[in-house]
């Protein structure tokens, strides 16, 4: 399942949300233009690695991770899930408090997967900690908007739109149950950095949506944008339909 779009136009440009597309997507066309071992020395270099930042060394990994990438389908998915959510919690909160939110989000990320595996040689890259932090602030302010999500199964794929809570928290749900089940001294996804991003990104935006009512924010809103929702229409197939005979 892949949320493709929601129906909560922002109200502002998120220059922002772009940029940081713009500057993962340079950078993953860089890392295509390498080798393979070049890769593997750039990605072990810059990459977050637990145990060589608990010795104290490698700081800087934990900015320089957030913009690497391991393959074609792990960027696709990062920025499809960015694009959907960052636009509306850019606009929620403004461009500068937005970079600074992302940026703490990809650092609480990093942090509670060091935590986790503090021995882990792995390195760690990808967007997907900071973006996570997105999707827990969205899911405290707009927990009832509407999100449209690609259910693929074998050869159906069907679109359903869906309330963002049932998305959200069934995809942070299995963050936890997968990261419950997974190894840490090996590679694949790095789930707890998934959890840590959500959880950070979600308490940060807490005070803000405390001063701006808290549950009566909720019953002002109903949970929705507060502003009218976007409608999309499916254009339908030009193939002509042919009536079974009985």
């Amino acid at each position: 399942m892949f949320p493709i779009r929601d129906h909560n136009p922002s109200e502002r440009t998120p220059f922002v949300t772009y940029a940081i597309i713009a500057v993962n997507i340079a950078v993953f066309l860089w890392q295509m233009t390498l080798d393979q071992r070049a890769e593997n020395f750039f990605i072990a270099n810059y990459g977050v690695i637990p145990a060589r930042i608990l010795s104290g060394d490698g700081f800087e990994t934990l900015v320089t991770s957030m913009f690497l990438h391991g393959g074609f389908m792990h960027i696709a998915g990062n920025m499809l899930f960015l694009w959907v959510f960052g636009d509306n919690l850019e606009d929620e909160l403004g461009h500068g408090p937005f970079a600074l939110f992302y940026a703490v989000s990809g650092l609480g990320a990093a942090a509670a997967q060091i935590l986790a595996g503090p021995a882990s040689t792995v390195p760690m890259v990808g967007a997907s900690g900071a973006i996570a932090g997105v999707m827990g602030a969205y899911l405290l302010f707009f927990p009832k908007a509407r999100v449209d999500v690609l259910f693929i199964i074998v050869i159906i794929f069907k679109v359903f739109p869906l309330p963002a809570w049932i998305v959200l928290g069934a995809w942070f749900g299995l963050q936890i149950f997968n990261g419950a089940a997974t190894p840490l001294d090996g590679g694949g996804v790095a789930y707890f950095a998934h959890v840590g991003g959500f959880v950070v990104g979600f308490f940060w935006v807490l005070p803000k949506w405390i001063r701006e009512g808290g549950p009566d924010f909720w019953r002002r809103t109903h949970g929705h944008p507060p502003h009218p929702e976007a409608r999309y229409r499916f254009q339908e197939s030009s193939v002509p339909r042919v009536k079974r005979r009985r």
